[in-house]
């Protein structure tokens, strides 16, 4: 489940054809079925109505809880840039020779966590993650370095800003590992297929019976398709541009 919801084109695939499956399901009993009393009809038409309801509830709880985490993102994605601008003037406290190295590394360090934001490939995202490890690892021993021999209270604060930089990249991986609950996709799936079971049920006129089977299965399928995507921080097409991070690497190129 986790993994399907990773790829939203397959999600909007795998569910119009599911959606639509449910409903010929449900077709196929009512050409079967006995014809009903005006009691019993009463009761299916509730019982549509509440699960309709229920999906509806359901999915607009989920694509909020999607729209948070996407929020979110952006959020740390900010708070990153911030880190490293505040830490990069920082660093200009501090005598040449630690300045010069030190921010070098910083501006390596910016463009790593560029690559990590606009990267859809897996491959070179373990490629990334293991720069930006060893990066943090030189920038810290360097800080480490410079702060046992001189420690004033200049160190002080730029060691601080050092470390508001490595904790803002780890937030931000945090941010992008929590998505939605596979439990919470269950939940709604089968939801969605008992309303679509219930409506090719339900549905006994003619006329209407194709834009019946055909429009829930669509708009549900569409749904999720939005869902995955926003909740899919790498595979979808709504993504989080580091266009803070961006901005202050052209801001550092003219400095």
């Amino acid at each position: 489940m986790g993994y399907l919801t990773t790829k939203p084109f397959i999600v909007l695939t795998l569910s119009f054809f599911l959606m639509l499956l449910s409903a010929r399901i449900g077709l196929y009993f009512q050409e079967r079925r006995s014809d009903l009393d005006e009691g019993a009809l009463a009761d299916r038409d509730l019982i549509v109505t509440a699960t309709l309801t229920l999906l509806g509830l359901i999915i607009g709880f989920t694509f909020s809880m999607a729209i948070n985490r996407y929020d979110q993102r952006k959020t740390y994605e900010e708070g990153e840039a911030n880190a490293i601008g505040t830490e990069y003037l920082r660093i200009g406290l501090l005598p040449s020779a630690d300045r010069a190295n030190l921010r070098s590394l910083l501006r390596d360090y910016l463009a790593q966590r560029i690559s990590f934001y606009e990267t859809r490939e897996e491959n070179t995202l373990w490629q990334i993650d293991a720069a930006t490890a060893k990066l943090q690892d030189k920038l810290w021993a360097s800080m480490e370095g410079a702060a046992v021999a001189q420690p004033t209270p200049v160190f002080t604060l730029v060691v601080s800003g050092m470390n508001d930089v490595l904790n803002s990249e780890g937030y931000t991986q945090a941010a992008w590992w929590n998505r939605i609950p596979p439990g919470a996709w269950f939940l709604m799936i089968v939801v969605a297929i008992s309303a679509n079971l219930l409506i090719g049920y339900a549905s006994h006129s003619t006329s209407t019976r194709i834009i019946r089977l055909l429009v829930l299965p669509f708009v549900l399928c569409v749904a999720f398709y939005a869902i995955a995507d926003i909740d899919s921080p790498r595979r979808g097409i709504i993504r989080v541009y580091p266009q803070n991070l961006v901005r202050l690497a052209d801001s550092l190129d003219r400095h």
